[in-house]
């Protein structure tokens, strides 16, 4: 054998492990990572989490790394169909994306009747159901609708979404309203007319008599705070 054909094998036998198959990271230590980066997200989160991440492509050999971290990329969701980032933390390090799948079994509302467009939600016109969940806005509490107003009709059965709703209005369009605005030494009241809706915090716009446009906050009690 050339002698300096076996030098350069050597050579490469020291210095160079991580090109040899046994050399490289496992792909469950990769989702096990992850795994424990998505179960801590989702400590906070209501109900039964289940998640689950699909198998990395056994054709995929990454070096090994002592230094495995797991990130969230832009716009990923802790929710439904998402992805996790794993990377390594060391010099020539890697990354790569898994694909995972997060639900949620827990209880949810769904209309016990017809709801109708503008109508105020009451007890009695949702039931409680328990299954699974696998996106966000889900009603899973009585509290997050009881007296808001349906944003459109739905049927009896539908499961309910936080987007359906809307709180009531405490000031509606054309309706007579006082302006009030209140500083270091004055208190100012005045009268207008609505330019538009709006619920309690909402910005109102109000039409006074001199013809002026005055923007406010609507308050619970119907009157528009002028913020000085």
């Amino acid at each position: 054998m050339n002698k300096l054909f076996v030098i350069l094998l050597f050579a490469l036998t020291v210095y160079a492990p991580n090109v040899w198959p046994d050399e490289n990271v496992d792909h469950a230590q990769i989702s096990k990572v992850a795994f424990e980066y998505i179960h801590a997200k989702t400590q906070g989160m209501p109900g039964k989490i289940n998640i689950k991440i699909d198998d990395i492509d056994p054709r995929i050999s990454l070096f090994t790394c002592f230094k495995l971290e797991a990130f969230s990329p832009a716009g990923a969701s802790m929710l439904g169909k998402s992805s996790v980032g794993i990377r390594c933390n060391e010099k020539n390090g890697w990354s790569l994306f898994l694909t995972v799948s997060i639900t949620m079994t827990m209880n949810m509302l769904v209309s016990s009747k017809p709801l109708q467009q503008g109508q105020i939600v009451r007890a009695g016109d949702y039931a409680i159901q328990s299954g699974e969940v696998s996106q966000p806005g889900i009603v899973t509490d009585e509290t997050q609708i009881l007296g808001k107003v349906m944003k459109f009709s739905i049927g009896a059965g539908q499961l309910l979404k936080q987007e359906m709703f809307r709180p009531p209005y405490v000031i509606t369009q054309g309706q007579s309203v006082q302006l009030f605005s209140e500083g270091q030494g004055f208190k100012l009241r005045t009268e207008g007319v609505a330019m538009n809706n709006a619920a309690a915090g909402q910005p109102a716009q109000v039409k006074v008599t001199s013809g002026q446009i005055i923007s406010g906050i609507a308050k619970s009690d119907g009157i528009v705070e002028v913020q000085r």
